[in-house]
């Protein structure tokens, strides 16, 4: 089935940011593999996807992470709740990898991706002149396309969730061990169904007009 443009913007149109979670319902669990699946499917700069997604399933680690969250309820109520992080250095070796990876996939010659292999390697070894500057802004930027595309598939699902980047990194590294593995959180996000008294699903969207924020060239 093809879903055409009305029911894209009416998907987009439902989501919000929720605030507060039905903590009695579960998303099942084919439609979590499907969300799941929408963050490994992300686009990334020359496809390295500098990224680790942690899907936090214990109830007691998402209870100490809801401190180090200001507190903030969807921690704990939201059915789902996923880490999104960014690789702290693309090394050669992950240039490799991938490479290994396209051949493995698509059946090619190592050797007619040459070229492509020894771009990528140029732009990590001078992490100054990838875009933004860094290879903190270059991992995270990548990070945040994961998390639109996973936002936009939950709305598709009509699954609710909610970025958030409200929480201490460090706290969340350290619970999670994520700089032992290469990785630095970066934004979360939670996923679930809204609770029926939550007065943030039924105001209204407020975005500005269209001719205000795109122009035509």
């Amino acid at each position: 089935m093809t879903t055409g443009p009305a029911e894209v913007l009416s998907a987009l149109q439902w989501r919000y940011a929720t605030k507060k979670f039905d903590a009695t319902r579960k998303i099942p669990a084919d439609v979590w593999a499907s969300l799941e699946r929408s963050l490994v499917l992300s686009p990334s700069s020359y496809g390295l996807q500098p990224w680790k997604f942690v899907v936090v399933e214990s109830p007691a680690i998402r209870a100490e992470l809801r401190k180090a969250s200001w507190n903030q309820p969807q921690i704990t109520d939201a059915s789902h709740m996923v880490v999104l992080c960014r690789k702290l250095e693309v090394t050669p070796q992950d240039v490799e990898s991938y490479i290994d990876r396209i051949v493995e996939v698509r059946g090619v010659p190592r050797a007619v991706l040459d070229d492509y292999r020894r771009m990528m390697l140029g732009s990590i070894a001078n992490p100054a002149a990838v875009p933004g500057g860094s290879m903190e802004i270059w991992t995270r930027s990548q990070v945040y396309i994961a998390l639109g595309v996973f936002l936009a598939a939950c709305a598709v699902a009509r699954v609710d969730a909610c970025p958030m980047e409200g929480f201490d990194p460090a706290v969340y590294d350290a619970k999670l061990g994520l700089r032992d593995q290469g990785y630095t959180s970066c934004v979360v996000a939670t996923a679930g169904y809204r609770a029926a008294d939550d007065a943030f699903a039924t105001m209204a969207k407020v975005r500005a007009d269209v001719a205000r924020v795109v122009s035509r060239v």
